[in-house]
């Protein structure tokens, strides 16, 4: 059985090839990261983890995640709100006096513009907006600027307004954007999307100053923001994609911040005195995808099968040490009505149930799939890890890794067999996962509904979409968790996707950076501090 996996060399390229700095200034934060993932700055359109923890700190939205208590929202470009009695019109009174780093004054005229921009575009971003009612052609009555800070969100059903605060009015659909800067840089239509490939044109403590791709992004302070000053004046984010390539800058000193670190690495530096680990629990789950356009994963007994290849416990205390707890549910430990720790992985390493499962479905001799991973530090291990226990049911997997945006892509493009991946959701609620994981509004090639997993996936299920429906309508708040906790566990057994870790996000940094402040759903840069 071949496999194509490869590190040495790419090790001593990202080594060679990275600058080397003698230590970092003090108004400076050097992290390194994988960011190979990087397409693109524009709000409407950004799709992944890395690049959305930039925006968040270079875009403001309405509002945002309280630092300190993840189940609530604060105040950021919207002062204030009110609702109205039928939960159908949110009216946001905003900051005033606020101008664009072009120099352009801030109106409640370009938050509108911005938040149709997203509709229009229809990248697949716009989902997070539709999937709560606003339309394209409906956008300008949904969408209105009422005065100069007066915005009004205006919704065809009576949503939760905490939900619609949490998953849009602090979602990066809600940046607000420079309509006359882009406008003047538009090319064919596109409403300055080429423009926002490489370069931000919004309200917020950093605007983006360089991005060469494959290399650094670095982040400067906007002087004329109109909240506080961020505490570092300039961020830059190298691409080290190695993890034992970041190991070694951070013990030399030449980073202050490494984030995609192993289970070894951790454990090593943990005992350094000059560098502290941290860790927070992300509602970001890491699974492993099918393509149910495929005959034998068509069949949810063969991807039932697949929950029983894992050894799950034997991953987190290995490779998966610090950046992961084994989860199947579809629903983060934290969110609202997620099933508890052990209803929420019931599955074990199970050889012979896995080969049952194969058997009765049609597939006792096994198949041949190819396996499609990224680069980040722990991946490789628990495909290889996978891969061997599917051998011994019959199944051989080729595993194919490649760079984090060409995975992406063919995710996206439903071009792969099964892969392996993560997906984060930007609001602690059981919605904020099922109505993208399981809810999948038009499975047709046509429909292009990238930004569903489930789509992507080629899995459609008329009744998980019925049924996430109404348990988001549901007014009794004990037979909604009981909803949702039902859904949970019908999708562990017949949902497109086999879930393996709540992730966590660790980073390990110099003792130099005396404030590292962080939680489930995003890194405050502006109040990071160096002493």
């Amino acid at each position: 059985m071949k496999n194509l996996i490869t590190f040495g060399a790419a090790l001593v390229v990202a080594l060679s090839a990275a600058p080397a700095f003698s230590e970092t200034p003090p108004d400076t934060l050097v992290m390194a990261r994988n960011i190979d993932a990087i397409s693109t700055f524009d709000p409407a359109q950004i799709g992944e983890v890395v690049t959305n923890e930039m925006i968040q700190n270079m875009c403001d939205s309405l509002v945002a995640i309280d630092p300190l208590d993840e189940a609530k929202v604060v105040p950021a470009f919207a002062k204030s709100w009110e609702v109205s009695d039928d939960r159908m019109k949110i009216t946001f009174q905003l900051v005033e006096n606020a101008v664009f780093p072009s120099g352009n004054p801030v109106t409640s005229k370009d938050l509108a513009w911005s938040m149709q921009r997203v509709l229009k575009l229809g990248f697949g971003n716009a989902a997070t907006m539709t999937e709560y009612g606003f339309t394209a052609d409906g956008a300008a009555e949904e969408l209105v600027a009422t005065g100069d800070h007066t915005f009004e969100m205006n919704l065809s059903r009576p949503y939760p307004t905490g939900l619609i605060l949490q998953a849009i009015a602090s979602n990066r659909v809600a940046n607000v954007l420079d309509s006359a800067l882009l406008m003047g840089e538009e090319i064919d239509g596109d409403l300055g999307n080429k423009y926002l490939t490489t370069n931000t044109a919004c309200v917020g403590p950093y605007s983006l100053t360089k991005w060469n791709a494959g290399e650094v992004v670095i982040l400067e302070a906007n002087d004329t923001y109109y909240g506080d000053a961020p505490k570092i004046k300039r961020v830059i984010i190298r691409h080290v994609a190695e993890a034992q390539a970041q190991r070694l800058l951070l013990e030399q000193g030449d980073i202050d911040v490494a984030r995609d670190l192993g289970a070894e690495d951790l454990g090593e530096l943990a005992k350094n005195d000059d560098i502290t680990v941290a860790s927070t629990t992300k509602h970001q789950l890491y699974y492993m995808g099918f393509n149910n356009a495929n005959p034998e994963f068509s069949d949810y007994r063969v991807r039932l099968a697949f929950k029983y290849l894992i050894d799950y416990d034997a991953l987190a205390g290995t490779v998966m040490n610090f950046l992961g707890t084994p989860r199947a549910s579809v629903v983060p430990i934290g969110a609202f009505g997620a099933l508890n720790a052990s209803d929420g992985q019931p599955f074990s390493l199970d050889l012979e149930k896995a080969k049952a499962l194969l058997t009765e479905a049609g597939y006792g001799d096994g198949f041949s799939a190819r396996l499609f991973i990224g680069t980040l530090p722990y991946v490789a291990p628990v495909a290889v890890h996978v891969q061997e226990n599917a051998a011994k049911v019959g199944i051989d997997l080729q595993i194919e890794q490649m760079a984090n945006a060409q995975l992406f892509s063919a995710f996206r493009g439903r071009k792969f067999d099964t892969t392996m991946l993560s997906w984060s959701t930007s609001v602690p609620h059981a919605h904020g996962m099922l109505s993208r994981h399981a809810v999948n509004p038009d499975n047709s090639a046509e429909a292009g509904m990238s930004m569903f997993p489930t789509w992507r996936a080629s899995w459609f299920s008329e009744d998980f979409n019925k049924r996430i429906d109404e348990a988001l309508f549901e007014q009794d708040e004990a037979k909604q968790v009981e909803m949702y906790k039902q859904l949970q566990r019908d999708h562990m057994e017949k949902g497109p996707f086999t879930y393996m870790f709540q992730l966590l996000d660790t980073a390990a940094h110099r003792n130099t950076v005396t404030n590292w402040p962080w939680n489930a759903f995003r890194v405050y840069y502006a109040d990071i501090e160096k002493g």
